[in-house]
């Protein structure tokens, strides 16, 4: 049931996406400069498309930054948590080790002893 309810979700945002494209189809002009400052350096590159496509552009390029911002902070997260891991494992290790240790100085009795309590 869930995923049909997720289907439809989908579909209603792919029907608001085209509606909104269909709606600023309209040409726009992109240009670099203000048209005060390209006389400063004498070149104003611009370029002409549809508007839903600048719409639709500064969409993916602010999740973009977003998803980059959000990786780059949890940077620390993530560090610590490899640290943490490594840490268990040497720490393991060393149980293990000392576990060893700890049967074979001891006579054969007393290490099945301490294996049943």
């Amino acid at each position: 049931m869930m995923r049909y309810i997720r289907y439809a979700c989908i579909a209603l945002f792919a029907l608001a996406l085209i509606a909104v494209a269909l709606a600023n189809r309209a040409a726009v002009t992109l240009k670099v400069l203000p048209n005060e400052v390209a006389g400063l350096f004498a070149v104003n590159p611009s370029i002409e498309m549809p508007l839903f496509v600048v719409i639709f552009g500064g969409i993916l390029v602010g999740l973009l930054v977003g998803f980059i911002w959000e990786w780059l902070r949890e940077f620390t997260v993530r560090s610590e948590a490899a640290k943490s891991a490594r840490q268990v494992r040497r720490l393991e290790r060393e149980v293990d080790r000392l576990k060893g240790e700890k049967h074979e100085g001891k006579d054969d009795v007393l290490a099945l002893l301490d294996k049943a309590g």
